[in-house]
């Protein structure tokens, strides 16, 4: 049953919640779950057609699914761009991004203040076929362009940073890949097209891991590419009709529902985290609050003006903030008893979830780095990250005063 089309120029809340495939003969209000390998085809000549590309219709779901295209739609939509490519993590993204984009002989330029994985990712995985990546202090566009090669391909970011929510001119980032005959990659999984869309400023590629803010509860794996259609249909979709690093139709659907509360869920989780960063600055067991929505960020102005895609600058919510200490083992020692003292608050490394969660940097999610790389990163052992859920706020700060309390015993 072909559904009405929905007019143009819709606000990116109604879009959240109605764009999708038609519906089926059974008009359908919630989309439906279309949980199977493969497609029965009419006729063996259709089949042979649509095998070849050369009949629109699904034939496995590898290749693609009705869900997984609906979530794909809602996505793009949300960012502006002509189409998206679901993956099944966010780290599977990175990773055909890199394999649709570079050849051996390429050179990344990527900020040194990404997640840890991902400078695994360019640095050993895609190291070992002859690509090269160069890492460069986040809001310095001067070392962007000083650091640009005859071969650089690609420059990628993610603006704010995990864990301490660097934030990169999108724009001037885009200029300087553009005019070296290259492209630039955002992860913008921090803020969602909630509060960014990296396009307008000019990105290529906006990498997302849907298991953060897009699912928005924590319950599924995810990950997707926004990109222009040739993208799509040339560059990354006969890699994961190949290699099958492709979305299952039920996280797809998990997602896809998810992203229906998606601007209320920022909004709100967003207001929680500036009104905790505004009171961690008050503490005095706190030498430091990394939060973009505090006028006391260094990016503060420019984190306002790209993240307004709501009509107004938002600070996403996620914070970070460093304990007071002496030495590498007294704030080791500081950071895990605030975070052993959490009862509110969830101990995991994931982020975007409905749950506050907190985490120590240093000993999780950048754990598999250098000593040397985590420095240059700027992440010490006395560094909390705080991703604000939806809890009461009053309940969160009674959370992190029993844990300031308890660095009081190890002075």
């Amino acid at each position: 049953m072909a559904g009405k089309k929905l007019p143009d120029h819709l606000h990116a809340d109604t879009l959240a919640v109605r764009t999708a495939v038609d519906k089926t003969q059974y008009g359908e209000n919630s989309e439906a779950l279309y949980l199977t390998s493969s497609f029965v085809q009419p006729s063996a000549e259709i089949a042979a057609r649509r095998f070849a590309q050369e009949e629109d219709g699904y034939t496995y779901s590898r290749v693609g699914n009705p869900t997984v295209t609906s979530m794909e739609l809602r996505l793009a939509a949300l960012e502006g761009t002509e189409a998206a490519i679901a993956t099944s993590s966010g780290m599977a993204a990175i990773l055909l991004l890199g394999m649709g984009l570079l050849r051996s002989g390429d050179h990344v330029l990527c900020s040194q203040s990404v997640f840890g994985s991902t400078i695994r990712l360019f640095t050993a995985e895609f190291g070992k076929f002859g690509v090269e990546t160069s890492y460069v202090p986040q809001a310095d566009v001067a070392a962007w362009r000083a650091a640009i090669r005859p071969n650089t391909r690609l420059l990628f970011a993610e603006t704010p940073t995990n864990p301490l929510t660097d934030v990169c001119d999108i724009q001037a980032l885009a200029d300087i890949a553009h005019n070296a005959g290259a492209t630039l990659a955002v992860d913008n999984c921090f803020c969602s097209p909630a509060l960014q869309n990296p396009k307008r400023f000019g990105a290529d590629f906006i990498v997302h891991s849907g298991t953060k803010y897009l699912d928005g509860q924590g319950r599924v794996m995810a990950g997707a590419i926004c990109c222009d259609q040739h993208d799509a249909d040339e560059v990354f979709l006969p890699i994961t009709r190949t290699a099958g690093m492709v979305l299952s139709p039920f996280n797809a659907w998990v997602v896809l529902k998810g992203m229906e509360t998606l601007g209320i869920r920022m909004q709100a989780q967003s207001e929680r985290a500036l009104s905790l960063a505004q009171w961690l600055q008050t503490q005095p067991q706190v030498a430091r609050v990394y939060y973009p929505g505090l006028a006391s960020h260094p990016q503060h102005a420019l984190a306002m003006r790209q993240q307004s895609a709501t009509g107004k600058g938002v600070g996403g919510a996620v914070l970070s903030f460093d304990v007071k200490g002496k030495d590498d083992a007294m704030l080791r020692g500081k950071a895990f008893a605030v975070i052993d003292a959490a009862l509110v608050s969830s101990i995991t490394t994931n982020l975007g979830d409905t749950k506050t969660t907190i985490s120590h940097p240093a000993s999780t999610s950048h754990g598999r780095l250098t000593p040397g790389q985590r420095q240059a990163a700027g992440i010490g052992q006395g560094l909390i990250r705080l991703a604000v859920g939806l809890e009461n706020i009053e309940d969160l700060k009674t959370d992190l005063l029993r844990g300031f309390n308890q660095m009081g015993t190890l002075e």
